[in-house]
């Protein structure tokens, strides 16, 4: 079953939706390897640069570059510290748009552990205060799960 498109997007045909989809907007933003790895750390806790480069594994170019590319997004912000007779460094910390993708990085997690399987297992999400499972699900805002079938995707100006 797919999802049912209603209005502008049921009647558009072979029309590109370009940046009228948020999922290409949003790719165009955080769409690369580099960019979910280091939103992956910082959900980790993660904030400074050189634990954020080695432990996605990139250069320091390419680990800077997608960083400047987060903050400018507004994903990330740049917080400024100091250690004791060192020069001023930054943190990077989740804003509240960061935050708002950890549904899409957990996704990502449960997806890859269920259809990319590693020799170590998949990895597990619990519930801190009771250890059951966590998982990703669709509700709608009066709290009901929606499966695939019963979504719709209209177009902002279809409302």
């Amino acid at each position: 079953m797919t999802l049912q498109l209603e209005g502008w997007f049921a009647r558009r045909g072979d029309t590109p939706l370009g940046d009228h989809c948020g999922i290409d907007r949003t790719m165009q933003l955080v769409g690369n390897r580099t960019s979910m790895l280091l939103l992956r750390e910082a959900f980790h806790g993660t904030t400074r640069f050189d634990a954020l480069h080695r432990r996605v594994g990139v250069t320091e170019a390419v680990a800077a570059q997608r960083l400047k590319e987060l903050v400018a997004a507004g994903v990330l912000t740049k917080e400024p510290y100091r250690e004791p007779g060192q020069r001023t460094r930054h943190e990077y910390r989740l804003t509240e748009a960061g935050h708002a993708l950890l549904p899409i990085v957990i996704a990502l997690l449960e997806w890859g552990g269920r259809y990319t399987p590693s020799e170590f297992g998949p990895s597990r999400l619990t519930h801190a205060d009771c250890g059951a499972p966590a998982h990703v699900e669709i509700h709608c805002e009066a709290g009901h799960a929606v499966p695939e079938e019963d979504l719709v995707v209209r177009a902002p100006h279809d409302r």
